[in-house]
């Protein structure tokens, strides 16, 4: 007896380790799709017609195909799904698997003999594609459904296992290669991403110098051109041609910096959102649960950086609270403003959870970490215009997230 406690995983680790699994799959499910899916290109048309045509080939002079046109018709036609397996991979493995069980089980058939064409295994494409191309849920919902008509051909009996476990192996290995292949694009996109990060953050230093450079000249010349202005009215003109030069230089430059700075290819002509454009979160969203937006106090003549933040911030929360509050039916938004500061608290009534998206609760008091996510990334932003904020649960329900930030948004 004593053997078998022993043998047991203490409560903890067995609690630790379903935790890890379920987070694994929560975050499997939330996974979106790749960004910029190839487009439909001629060798697509080119793969389609040259199985076509074996389609053809093989229902005309196979020798035990006996409903010739029939087998034709069922077996060239799914091959079309091949054409739309990047941009709705789902649906096309449930367009042919679906088709793969009508063939098998066709009644017409003489002996219920499938009158399935070699060129079936075309299917194998697809598992690869809905892991490649495929959001977490529709690679959840997908893999399923693939196993489950695989399931309905084979029967589970003892004779079939091998057969049955075979053909699981067969189903799964193309969707291990997309996944892997998924994965090595997305680790090398992020190395790119993070080399343009570090040339940008250099960049910066440089935009930096050059404006310091050409402020201080603007300096000396304005000093100068007032010690002359009154024995000397020529050299002061000559000192104000200076300065314009000097600041006309310099906005150049810093325009030519910023357009390099950019995170998109092309400039964004729409003003950045604000404080005003929270309102517009909670329409966007819809559904449940529903997103309460109650703004108060002053909240005009915000500095340009604090109106961004403010909205970012709840922007942030909002997202964390409809994909991670369990059961949660309402999120409450409030702004406030006064003379000195601005507030955000953004409280949701979900269950209790020790796996919320926040990973504990934390006050700002100057992050070491830049994150563009998660709680980093709010604090970090919050911390840099010198503000405080602060996220954890609430007695009993619920999550709130408070931000305070001041309304010039004066650096730390």
């Amino acid at each position: 007896m004593r053997l078998v406690l022993l043998a047991d995983p203490p409560r903890g680790v067995s609690l630790y380790a379903d935790k890890v699994v379920l987070d694994a799959f929560r975050s499997l499910w939330h996974e979106p799709r790749p960004a910029n899916p190839p487009a439909r290109a001629w060798h697509d048309w080119s793969l389609v017609a040259v199985l076509v045509v074996l389609a053809m080939a093989e229902a005309l002079f196979r020798p035990d195909v006996q409903w010739r046109p029939l087998a034709l018709v069922l077996g060239a036609t799914p091959l079309l799904t091949l054409l739309w397996r990047r941009s709705h991979p789902l649906l096309m493995v449930v367009l042919a698997f679906t088709s793969h069980v009508v063939v098998h089980y066709a009644p017409f058939f003489p002996h219920h003999q499938s009158e399935s064409l070699y060129s079936a295994a075309f299917v194998l494409l697809l598992p690869y594609s809905l892991l490649r191309w495929g959001s977490g849920r529709e690679a959840v919902i997908g893999l399923a459904f693939v196993q489950g008509t695989h399931a309905a051909i084979i029967p589970g009996s003892a004779a079939d296992l091998t057969e049955s476990l075979a053909g699981v192996a067969v189903l799964l290995l193309p969707a291990a290669l997309g996944a892997s292949v998924r994965f090595r694009t997305t680790s090398r996109i992020r190395e790119i991403d993070q080399v343009k990060l570090r040339e940008r953050e250099q960049i910066a230093r440089e935009l930096h110098d050059t404006v310091a450079h050409h402020v201080s000249a603007i300096a000396i010349q304005a000093q100068a051109g007032r010690a002359v202005a009154s024995t000397s009215p020529a050299a002061a003109l000559e000192a104000l041609k200076v300065i314009e030069s000097e600041a006309s230089r310099t906005l150049a430059e810093m325009r030519t910096m910023v357009g390099i700075l950019r995170q998109t290819d092309e400039p964004t002509l729409a003003p950045q959102p604000g404080v005003a454009d929270i309102m517009l979160l909670a329409q966007r969203a819809g559904g449940s649960p529903v997103i309460d937006v109650a703004p108060s106090g002053d909240l005009g003549d915000l500095t340009p950086s604090v109106d961004a933040a403010m909205y970012r911030l709840a922007q942030e929360s909002i997202t964390n609270a409809v994909r991670h509050a369990r059961r949660a039916t309402r999120i409450s938004v409030a702004v406030a403003g006064d003379r000195e500061c601005v507030r955000l608290t953004v409280t949701d009534d979900g269950e209790p959870s020790t796996t919320s998206s926040f990973p504990a609760s934390s006050t700002s008091t100057g992050s070491g970490s830049s994150m563009g996510y998660g709680i980093v990334g709010m604090t970090e932003r919050a911390a840099l215009l010198g503000g405080t904020l602060h996220a954890g649960p609430n007695r009993g329900r619920g999550w709130t997230v408070t931000a305070v930030l001041p309304r010039n948004g004066s650096s730390r």
